[in-house]
Protein backbone atom coordinates (compact mmCIF):
# COMPACT_ATOMS: atom_id res chain seq x y z
CA UNK A 1 0.00 0.00 0.00
CA UNK A 2 1.06 3.47 -0.67
CA UNK A 3 1.15 6.27 1.85
CA UNK A 4 -1.71 8.11 0.11
CA UNK A 5 -4.15 5.21 0.60
CA UNK A 6 -3.38 4.96 4.30
CA UNK A 7 -3.80 8.69 5.00
CA UNK A 8 -7.14 9.02 3.24
CA UNK A 9 -10.00 9.11 5.83
CA UNK A 10 -12.57 6.32 5.76
CA UNK A 11 -16.11 7.82 5.65
CA UNK A 12 -18.61 6.40 8.19
CA UNK A 13 -22.31 7.19 8.54
CA UNK A 14 -23.24 8.87 11.82
CA UNK A 15 -26.24 6.81 13.02
CA UNK A 16 -26.88 8.73 16.26
CA UNK A 17 -29.41 11.21 14.73
CA UNK A 18 -31.18 8.33 12.99
CA UNK A 19 -31.52 6.41 16.26
CA UNK A 20 -32.81 9.53 18.05
CA UNK A 21 -35.50 10.11 15.44
CA UNK A 22 -36.56 6.45 15.55
CA UNK A 23 -36.86 6.54 19.36
CA UNK A 24 -39.04 9.67 19.22
CA UNK A 25 -41.31 8.05 16.61
CA UNK A 26 -41.54 4.89 18.70
CA UNK A 27 -42.58 6.87 21.78
CA UNK A 28 -45.21 8.76 19.75
CA UNK A 29 -46.71 5.50 18.47
CA UNK A 30 -46.76 3.93 21.92
CA UNK A 31 -48.58 6.95 23.32
CA UNK A 32 -51.20 7.20 20.54
CA UNK A 33 -52.08 3.50 20.16
CA UNK A 34 -54.21 3.23 23.38
CA UNK A 35 -56.28 6.28 22.37
CA UNK A 36 -57.02 4.81 18.96
CA UNK A 37 -58.08 1.41 20.28
CA UNK A 38 -60.45 2.80 22.96
CA UNK A 39 -64.06 1.89 22.29
CA UNK A 40 -67.44 2.19 23.93
CA UNK A 41 -69.87 -0.72 23.57
CA UNK A 42 -73.27 0.54 22.45
CA UNK A 43 -76.32 -1.60 21.86
CA UNK A 44 -77.79 -0.12 18.71
CA UNK A 45 -80.83 -2.36 18.80
CA UNK A 46 -82.94 -3.14 15.80
CA UNK A 47 -84.79 -0.02 14.95
CA UNK A 48 -87.14 2.80 15.48
CA UNK A 49 -89.70 3.55 18.13
CA UNK A 50 -92.98 4.19 16.34
CA UNK A 51 -94.90 5.08 19.52
CA UNK A 52 -92.36 7.66 20.72
CA UNK A 53 -93.37 11.29 20.32
CA UNK A 54 -90.80 13.43 18.50
CA UNK A 55 -91.00 17.12 19.40
CA UNK A 56 -89.62 19.75 17.01
CA UNK A 57 -88.63 22.17 19.82
CA UNK A 58 -87.26 20.05 22.67
CA UNK A 59 -87.03 16.39 23.62
CA UNK A 60 -86.27 15.00 27.06
CA UNK A 61 -84.33 11.85 27.93
CA UNK A 62 -84.98 10.71 31.50
CA UNK A 63 -83.48 7.79 33.40
CA UNK A 64 -85.81 6.68 36.21
CA UNK A 65 -84.69 5.36 39.56
CA UNK A 66 -85.70 1.87 38.35
CA UNK A 67 -83.26 2.28 35.39
CA UNK A 68 -85.90 2.80 32.73
CA UNK A 69 -84.75 4.98 29.85
CA UNK A 70 -87.54 7.29 28.68
CA UNK A 71 -87.89 9.52 25.63
CA UNK A 72 -90.53 12.21 26.27
CA UNK A 73 -92.17 9.86 28.79
CA UNK A 74 -92.13 6.71 26.64
CA UNK A 75 -89.78 3.83 27.57
CA UNK A 76 -87.11 3.17 24.92
CA UNK A 77 -84.02 1.01 24.47
CA UNK A 78 -80.54 2.29 23.69
CA UNK A 79 -81.01 1.30 20.04
CA UNK A 80 -84.31 3.17 19.79
CA UNK A 81 -82.69 6.19 21.45
CA UNK A 82 -79.94 6.18 18.81
CA UNK A 83 -82.55 6.01 16.02
CA UNK A 84 -84.58 8.86 17.57
CA UNK A 85 -81.47 11.00 17.90
CA UNK A 86 -80.64 10.44 14.24
CA UNK A 87 -84.19 11.50 13.31
CA UNK A 88 -83.72 14.77 15.21
CA UNK A 89 -80.39 15.40 13.44
CA UNK A 90 -82.04 15.43 10.00
CA UNK A 91 -84.74 17.94 10.96
CA UNK A 92 -84.44 21.43 9.41
CA UNK A 93 -83.89 22.91 12.89
CA UNK A 94 -82.40 20.49 15.38
CA UNK A 95 -84.53 20.37 18.57
CA UNK A 96 -82.95 20.80 21.99
CA UNK A 97 -82.17 17.56 23.81
CA UNK A 98 -82.55 17.64 27.60
CA UNK A 99 -80.97 14.91 29.74
CA UNK A 100 -82.36 14.31 33.22
CA UNK A 101 -81.19 11.32 35.24
CA UNK A 102 -83.01 10.88 38.54
CA UNK A 103 -81.05 10.82 41.81
CA UNK A 104 -81.06 7.01 42.16
CA UNK A 105 -80.48 6.22 38.48
CA UNK A 106 -77.70 3.81 37.58
CA UNK A 107 -74.37 5.47 36.84
CA UNK A 108 -73.54 2.81 34.23
CA UNK A 109 -76.81 3.40 32.35
CA UNK A 110 -76.29 7.18 32.54
CA UNK A 111 -72.76 6.86 31.15
CA UNK A 112 -73.93 4.52 28.36
CA UNK A 113 -76.76 6.91 27.47
CA UNK A 114 -74.37 9.87 27.35
CA UNK A 115 -72.06 7.85 25.08
CA UNK A 116 -75.00 7.14 22.75
CA UNK A 117 -75.93 10.83 22.71
CA UNK A 118 -72.34 11.86 22.02
CA UNK A 119 -71.97 9.30 19.22
CA UNK A 120 -75.13 10.59 17.54
CA UNK A 121 -73.61 14.01 16.93
CA UNK A 122 -76.35 15.99 18.67
CA UNK A 123 -75.28 19.63 19.01
CA UNK A 124 -78.09 21.16 21.09
CA UNK A 125 -77.76 19.30 24.38
CA UNK A 126 -78.22 20.22 28.03
CA UNK A 127 -78.60 18.77 31.50
CA UNK A 128 -81.82 19.67 33.36
CA UNK A 129 -82.94 19.14 36.92
CA UNK A 130 -79.53 19.70 38.51
CA UNK A 131 -80.86 22.63 40.53
CA UNK A 132 -82.58 20.10 42.81
CA UNK A 133 -79.17 18.98 44.02
CA UNK A 134 -77.75 22.46 44.61
CA UNK A 135 -77.98 22.15 48.40
CA UNK A 136 -77.81 19.07 50.57
CA UNK A 137 -79.96 18.67 53.63
CA UNK A 138 -78.07 17.58 56.72
CA UNK A 139 -79.37 14.47 58.42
Amino acid sequence: MTAQAIERPFPEINTTPLIDVMLVLLIMFVITIPAVSHSVDIDLGTGECFDCPLDTVKNRVVIDSDDTLRWNGQPVTQGQLAALLQQTRVMPVEPELQFEPEANASYALSARTLATIEASGVTRFGFVGNERYRTFASR
